[in-house]
């Protein structure tokens, strides 16, 4: 597939930004998703000056209007839908399950687990009738372990591959497949926020056997990877980029 349709939601910055940039460079026509409008634009315009054909669409991923207008726009745009990249996420607010909320429980559950859910769900109506289709969804290193400081992050993020190993189970007659790749620490806003501050990130990347965090980069091509014609018979699975973190 010369010049797959590619949908990626929180495109805007981080792992999203670098995959949208890694799926141009391969001429994929892209519509990117995200809730910066400026920043959207900008990437866009980078896109295009690449020589790719690529949209916008300002979309929050916790409202199923939305990721209709937001999977309509791909199928009206370019005609059908291949590959479906579900980036977006936050990581929730620190603390211990007794400091945390049901509003900081509702913050991350909505846009990690609804939001994922609400895009697979659309994705996948239009790849079911195609009988074709690849998604790929972001989940994490703290997707299969625990962390004590962050769980609303953590079981947001183990939801996202029960999510991910169900739909593939579902679809897979109709030809399409549903696979997550789960970063470990990554050099982006999300880490430093995630560490306490950008001067604690040397401290988590000496946790990682590796000896450095990932760059967003490296988390894309996986990404590719997951969503080629190399991994047609890998479905369901979950496949981890973190420098040896979860080796041991």
């Amino acid at each position: 597939m010369s010049h797959p349709v590619v949908l990626i939601t929180g495109a805007t910055a981080g792992i999203g930004r670098a995959t949208a940039l890694a799926f141009a460079a391969k001429g994929a026509r892209l519509v990117c998703s995200g809730r910066n409008a400026a920043a959207g634009e900008a990437l866009i315009a980078e896109l295009r000056q690449m020589g790719a054909e690529a949209d916008f669409v300002a979309a929050d991923i916790a409202r199923e209007d939305d990721v209709i207008r937001l999977v309509d726009h791909a199928v009206e745009r370019f005609g059908g839908l291949d590959i479906a990249v579900n980036s977006a996420g936050t990581e929730g607010t620190p603390g211990s399950i007794v400091e945390q909320t049901v509003e900081t429980y509702t913050t991350v559950f909505d846009a990690n687990v609804l939001g994922t859910f609400l895009c697979m769900k659309h994705e996948l109506r239009v790849m079911n009738s195609q009988k074709r289709g690849a998604i790929v969804n972001l989940s994490s290193t703290m997707g299969s372990r625990g962390n004590p400081r962050n769980p609303m992050y953590v079981a947001s993020k183990h939801a996202i591959e029960g999510l991910t190993k169900s739909a593939a189970l579902d679809v897979i007659k109709s030809n399409v497949r549903v696979n997550a790749v789960a970063p470990g620490p990554i050099e982006t806003e999300m880490l430093g926020r995630i560490a306490g501050g950008a001067d604690r990130v040397a401290a988590v990347a000496a946790t990682i056997p590796a000896g450095r965090v990932g760059t967003p980069e490296e988390v894309a091509d996986a990404i590719i990877f997951m969503a080629s014609e190399q991994s047609a018979y890998i479905t369901g699975q979950i496949l981890h980029v973190n420098g040896g973190k979860t080796a041991a």
